[in-house]
């Protein structure tokens, strides 16, 4: 009788154990028809786009300008831009701008042309036109120039800055661009937000739908440019409106657009 029940409790467990492997080999192989459909036409899916930004004060702005001076000889001019540059750098260092936050983005000299009429021919007149004296392009001069951008990072100190440089001779003052000198932090920040909200938008939708969210099929994103507010501008050919000693900042905006695909099931 003993005997009888073992066996027969031997029978009902290979029984359980036969219905559970079944069990997770029917598991296994929707796992793997997942893993296969994944990204395929087959597969469902629902695309939801997402937006997030993120404000932020600058702290750092950069300004613009160029010294452009004209000589006889190309010494002459070049030396008459060196000496407004000696001036500018100096008058930068005094007011705690770095040498590194100076930079030369481009230096030239150029010679100037003048069309000169050759005047011991005398070219006779018809009635009605008279044809062109005979001349040449000669050399009259020589212009240097050389373009400077400054990064300052007091952003306080902006204005005074530019009042200061446009007393000096420089030419093609432009400026400020506000900006934040650091914006990895910032754009990751955005893209997490924009992601959460697509996320959410998913869950609503396949609640809505009474369906689940599988894995993400497909990511994509665009954007991450900083929009900027509060920027001013200034030019010194406008010599007679003195710069502010205070110009508003604002705050920039880094955003991010983000679009995921999930598959639904």
């Amino acid at each position: 009788m003993q005997n009888e029940y073992i066996k027969n409790l031997y029978r009902a467990s290979l029984v359980f154990i036969g219905i559970l492997s079944l069990f997770f080999v029917v598991k296994l192989l929707a796992e793997f028809k997942s893993y296969g459909m994944m990204g395929s036409s087959g597969a469902n899916t629902i695309t939801l786009s997402g937006h997030g930004e993120v404000t932020a004060v600058p702290d750092i702005a950069n300004i613009y300008f160029t010294i452009r001076k004209e000589g006889k000889t190309a010494k002459e001019a070049e030396d008459a831009v060196a000496l407004v540059e000696k001036a500018s750098l100096d008058f930068l260092k005094a007011n705690n701008v770095a040498e590194k936050d100076i930079k030369t983005s481009n230096a030239s000299f150029n010679p100037k042309y003048e069309y000169k009429y050759d005047t011991k021919i005398m070219m006779p007149c018809t009635e009605y036109s008279c044809p062109p004296r005979p001349g040449k392009n000669v050399i009259s001069g020589y212009e240097a120039y050389e373009s400077i951008t400054v990064k300052v990072r007091n952003t306080d100190d902006v204005g005074k800055i530019m009042q200061g440089l446009g007393g000096l001779g420089v030419s093609d003052l432009s400026g400020p661009n506000f900006a934040i000198d650091d914006e990895d932090a910032l754009q990751v920040e955005a893209r997490k937000k924009a992601i959460d909200n697509a996320r959410e938008k998913a869950e609503m939708l396949a609640k809505d739908l009474g369906v689940r969210l599988g894995r993400i099929a497909n990511f994509s994103e665009n954007g991450n440019y900083p929009i900027m507010y509060g920027k001013a501008m200034m030019d010194s050919a406008v010599s007679s409106v003195p710069a502010p000693a205070e110009i508003p900042k604002g705050e920039n905006t880094i955003s991010s657009d983000v679009s995921i695909t999930y598959e639904i099931r």
